[in-house]
């Protein structure tokens, strides 16, 4: 029984660690870029982020709270240019949109979002923009 037990137990610590560690490193590439409250069925917000950040190549958009509807969002790169991004979806309370790439590998500057509540007698959703390096 113990001859059997034993490398059973390995493999399973094995495969354990080898998950945990892919979870780490996926998890350190994110970048927190800032937040936000949405106010109204209709809102418009900049979320200034700066050169702090480093450089990303992809953005997430979570959200707590309650459901936010996304029209666009609007980049704004350290070297002045721009970069719209079209997101039309509603994203629920403690979902997350899929990586969503940006031209290039650039500083992020600011944000403006196009959002509003999916549904108007929800609370206050809060979203939070991540990046990926």
């Amino acid at each position: 029984m113990k001859k059997i037990f034993i490398p059973l137990l390995v493999v399973a610590l094995a495969f354990c660690l080898a998950t945990y560690t892919a979870t780490s490193a996926q998890a350190a590439n994110w970048v927190y870029l800032g937040s936000s409250h949405v106010d109204g069925q209709h809102d418009h917000d900049n979320i200034a982020v700066g050169g702090a950040a480093g450089r990303s190549h992809a953005l997430q958009i979570r959200v707590i709270h309650a459901p936010i509807e996304f029209d666009h969002i609007v980049v704004h790169y350290g070297n002045g240019e721009s970069e719209t991004l079209q997101v039309r979806d509603v994203i629920r309370a403690g979902r997350s949109s899929r990586a969503i790439p940006l031209e290039g590998d650039r500083i992020v500057q600011s944000l403006e979002l196009w959002y509003g509540k999916a549904n108007p007698n929800s609370g206050k959703p809060e979203v939070r923009l991540w990046g990926m390096r």
